[in-house]
């Protein structure tokens, strides 16, 4: 954001218009940064689900961890 040139010189009224003129513009900065971000985030949601979670975490867990998946599993059931 741009420097605020506040003076010792100026009048309250001054000052004030120089604050009232630079949040203006960071809430347009603000306004905007919101809009980018929604967009960002309903580029990969559809129908309210995300399409990049896993859907066969199960099998994917068998297929590559195997044994090692089903021993921490064990061991995690002692706990309860």
């Amino acid at each position: 954001m741009a420097q605020m040139n506040i003076t010792k010189e100026m009048t309250q009224k001054q000052r004030l218009a120089v604050i009232r003129r630079h949040s203006k513009k960071f809430a347009k900065k603000l306004a905007r940064n919101q809009r980018v971000r929604k967009t960002e985030t309903q580029s990969y949601m559809y129908d309210n689900t995300n399409i990049n979670a896993w859907t066969d975490a199960p099998q994917y867990a068998e297929k590559y961890y195997g044994n090692a998946m089903r021993d921490t599993v064990a061991m995690d059931n002692d706990w309860n």
